[in-house]
């Protein structure tokens, strides 16, 4: 769908898809620069509230990955035109009204359709300076890979959605995916970060392609370093496997080199398909310490997972994983 958009000519536009990059950034004078993205999906929790939340913190991310301030959203809605669902449907804007209000963000409009599966999300604007954005093709060979959250919770929803999960699971994932990534991201722009995504649908391997490819670069992933929920790893056991995840897996396999010593429940959660995810930020290495300290003391269970290692790809690889 992307290949069929016109080539972009307007000096102005910083940031467009060729790079895959999380959100577009337009420069509109020499200090400011607006970066705009949109995102919205069927429900991942049964409980309203939190769907709407978790659709915020997801929406907001893009905004922050790019090194901005996001500042007014739109809302996106679709649900039954049942009044007995209306009440539901409070509940999922209020749960991202008060996300929003959290992020310091206002919500000045949006548009709602009839449908019958529910579909929620927003359009959110932010604010950086042109010279400051931080986008896919400014990694560098020595970088540092941290990411600021757990990976699983593409598996855990279908986990969830078979009756799998415990109360105390769907409540630590629900928890993870409507946390804010907002001080990970003030954090990562005090300390002199470059280059970040959030892991999203393509999951950590498939985001972390898109930078590789954007900087022409490879890396090194440990396997044993990725923070996985443990139940996710119980569940991918029992099958409990996403499409999305399948997808990921058949797409980006080519890239990736697999030590033999990384398992096949590992393969699957590093290409899990990420709602609202963390942080995969890559720092200088003299910087690594400062930015997980920091980001430690804020409660964010920052792990460096892996690092840029060379420029340019070996052999159609992009990514090298081991234990």
């Amino acid at each position: 769908m992307l290949g069929q958009l016109p080539a972009i000519t307007d000096v102005n536009v910083l940031v467009g898809s060729s790079n895959e990059d999380d959100a577009g950034v337009y420069r509109i004078s020499d200090d400011t620069a607006v970066v705009l993205t949109t995102d919205f999906f069927t429900p991942i929790v049964d409980d309203p509230y939190w769907f709407g939340a978790i659709a915020a913190a997801n929406s907001l991310s893009d905004i922050w990955a790019m090194g901005a301030r996001p500042v007014v959203a739109l809302n996106i809605a679709m649900f039954p035109h049942q009044s007995e669902f209306f009440p539901l449907l409070h509940r999922i804007m209020q749960g991202g009204i008060d996300k929003m209000s959290e992020a310091g963000v206002s919500i000045v409009g949006g548009h709602t359709i009839r449908d019958r599966e529910p579909k929620f999300g927003y359009t959110v604007m932010g604010l950086v300076h042109p010279d400051k954005v931080l986008h896919n093709a400014k990694a560098r060979p020595g970088d540092a890979l941290v990411l600021t959250k757990r990976i699983g919770t593409g598996i855990i929803s279908t986990g969830l959605k078979a009756g799998k999960c415990s109360e105390a699971l769907i409540e630590e994932f629900t928890l993870s995916m409507a946390a804010l990534n907002k001080r990970a991201g003030e954090i990562m722009v005090d300390v002199g970060v470059d280059t970040a995504t959030d892991i999203t649908g393509f999951g950590l391997i498939g985001h972390l392609l898109e930078v590789l490819r954007a900087s022409d670069c490879t890396a090194q992933l440990h396997s044993g370093r990725v923070p996985f929920f443990e139940d996710a790893m119980k569940l991918a056991g029992m099958g409990m496997i996403p499409a999305g995840t399948r997808e990921n897996r058949r797409a980006f396999d080519h890239y990736v080199s697999w030590g033999g010593d990384v398992s096949e429940t590992e393969r699957v959660l590093m290409n899990d398909a990420q709602t609202s995810g963390g942080f995969l930020i890559f720092v200088p290495a003299a910087s690594r310490d400062r930015l997980t300290g920091l980001l430690r003391e804020e409660g964010i269970p920052a792990a460096h997972i892996g690092d840029v290692v060379a420029e340019g790809a070996r052999d159609g690889k992009r990514i090298f994983v081991d234990r």
